[in-house]
């Protein structure tokens, strides 16, 4: 295998880029950022055009794109190496980090105005972690990464935030470290499990191990069957934290709340998918069986987070603390898409996370436009406001129907294939009524949403504070339009990134379900049927 590739440069070029920003000036720091920003755009593209994997990486038959391996160190008895790779989950991903990274750096521009450098270089050092995150395929790697994310969103929130930066982001650190650690300790009682039969911390080994007959022994008089049970539930407490899944949300308003607004367009674009990207990596694809055994419980953490998450939004006045809470709630529909284990259920909940990352970027940003205007996110505090900021409003209203799920946007694609993966799943008790009991969180997204604009962007203008708005900055529009953009595209043609997703899904079900996947063909043309006046057989 070759020990340097495509990965090794996106990583170098991002890491190199904030070290030029931490020692550029302060007045140069944003336009540099940016600047350097478009290097890893520019790979991780080429790395979708070039993009040839087939299978899931984590599979035996499962074809690495990208991959380098390189020795690394001994821990014991077990190797680690600097092991990296991309198969159709994690290049969508990886391609949503850096795309959504140098739109946030250009709309940092306008808010952020004090110690300039270190929030730039804090913000490229935030993306090689992500970068490093889904590209890793070694357990200890992995690990690495997962946590140097929470050194920059520490200080970029407790730095820059709001009135209350501390707490939030004390809060931030503490639950995802504990978190992590929970999770440390379920993952390890597997190795430790497989005993002789791995000498790696290597990803797809111990996934492949753990799916052989008799490869799991006891630990510390733990029975096989009960470890797997015990293990899948720390793993899937720790990621839920990062989900966040109800009832483990609540560090997260405070933490959107009190981070300056392209710090909160990250970590609900990307930081979030961390958490799904790890369930379906290690939950849902190492521990099939127990997900199975289980599904009624982990069904209703997603449906109970869909529903409480859009409740919750709809009590607020703070337009942040909405989107927040909106994150929660559509971050149930991928728990709800995994739990399936259907084609459609797990290719819809990966799709989900590009789709809601794009989505959720684009509301935080276009709030954030609006608070650089107004200096002010309360809905009682602003009225009338599409007068005098057309484009800005505008875009508001096409991503707040985008979250509603509109045809031809991203997010209509998204909760469609969880849906109709989750009508047909053998597993989830009562498919039909729990699917049923989901989509019911769309009509609430739908009443907090327009809620909320109406009360904020129409009617007579008034404003509760004593700025004149104005039309926002081209550099602050700017970014919002190539988002909307995204969102249109991948809804109007989902199989920009959709076909290398199922490709890389298929091998995660059970023996059967691929034969049930209508081919993306199929869906191009039943969409082509809708659209046209007839009606789509999906």
């Amino acid at each position: 295998m070759p020990i340097a590739g495509p990965v090794e440069a996106l990583l170098g070029a991002t890491l190199l880029g904030a070290l030029a920003v931490f020692l550029a000036p302060d007045e140069w720091a944003g336009k540099l950022a940016a600047a350097v920003s478009l290097v890893p755009v520019g790979i991780s593209l080429w790395m979708y055009t070039a993009f040839d994997g087939v299978g899931n990486a984590l599979m035996a038959d499962g074809d690495i794109a990208f991959e380098s391996t390189i020795g690394w160190l001994s821990l014991g008895r077990y190797d680690l190496a600097w092991h990296v790779g991309l198969d159709g989950i994690s290049l969508p991903l990886l391609v949503l980090a850096t795309v959504l990274t140098t739109l946030a750096l250009v709309s940092s521009w306008t808010p952020i105005d004090e110690r300039q450098s270190q929030f730039y270089g804090l913000m490229l050092l935030m993306e090689a972690s992500l970068i490093g995150v889904f590209t890793a395929l070694d357990f200890m790697l992995w690990l690495v990464f997962w946590e140097a994310v929470l050194v920059p969103m520490y200080f970029l929130i407790g730095v820059w935030g709001g009135p209350r930066r501390k707490y939030a982001a004390i809060k931030f650190f503490v639950y995802t470290n504990v978190a992590t650690l929970v999770m440390f300790v379920g993952f390890m009682a597997l190795v430790f499990g497989l005993g002789d039969s791995i000498s790696t911390f290597d990803l797809p080994a111990i996934a492949q191990a753990l799916g052989e007959d008799g490869a799991l022994g006891s630990v510390a008089g733990i029975a096989p069957d009960t470890l797997r049970v015990v293990a899948f539930a720390l793993m899937f407490a720790g990621f839920a934290v990062k989900v966040p899944v109800f009832p483990v949300h609540t560090w997260l308003p405070d933490a959107h709340v009190e981070a300056p607004t392209p710090v909160s367009v990250m970590l609900a674009g990307v930081l979030l998918k961390m958490g799904t990207y790890a369930l379906l990596r290690f939950n849902f694809t190492m521990l099939q069986g127990v997900a199975q055994d289980y599904a009624a419980i982990i069904v209703a953490f997603g449906v109970l987070s869909i529903i409480y998450g859009a409740m919750l939004a709809l009590a607020q006045q703070d337009l942040k603390r909405i989107v927040a809470y909106s994150s929660i709630s559509s971050m149930g529909y991928v728990i709800l898409g995994l739990v399936a284990f259907t084609p459609y259920g797990f290719g819809g909940a990966t799709f989900q996370m590009v789709a809601h990352g794009l989505i959720s970027g684009l509301m935080f940003m276009t709030v954030g436009v609006i608070y650089n205007e107004t200096h002010t996110r309360m809905v009682g505090d602003i009225s009338g406001i599409a007068d005098r900021m057309p484009w800005t409003v505008g875009i508001f209203v096409a991503a707040a129907f985008g979250y509603m799920g509109l045809p031809l946007m991203a997010g209509f694609a998204a909760e469609y294939l969880i849906f109709q993966g989750a009508f047909a799943s053998p597993y989830i008790p009562a498919a039909p009524l729990v699917t049923a009991a989901g989509m019911f969180g769309i009509v609430i997204v739908a009443g907090y949403l327009l809620w909320a604009m109406q009360r904020t962007l129409f009617g007579e203008y008034s404003l509760a504070t004593d700025y004149d708005v104005s039309r926002a900055p081209v550099h602050d529009v700017a970014p919002l339009v190539v988002l909307l953009v995204l969102v249109i595209a991948l809804g109007v043609d989902p199989g920009l990134v959709y076909q290398d997703i199922q490709n890389a899904v298929n091998p995660l079900l059970p023996p059967g379900a691929v034969s049930l996947a209508v081919p993306y063909e199929a869906i191009a043309d039943a969409a082509g049927a809708l659209f046209q006046g007839g009606v789509a057989p999906w």
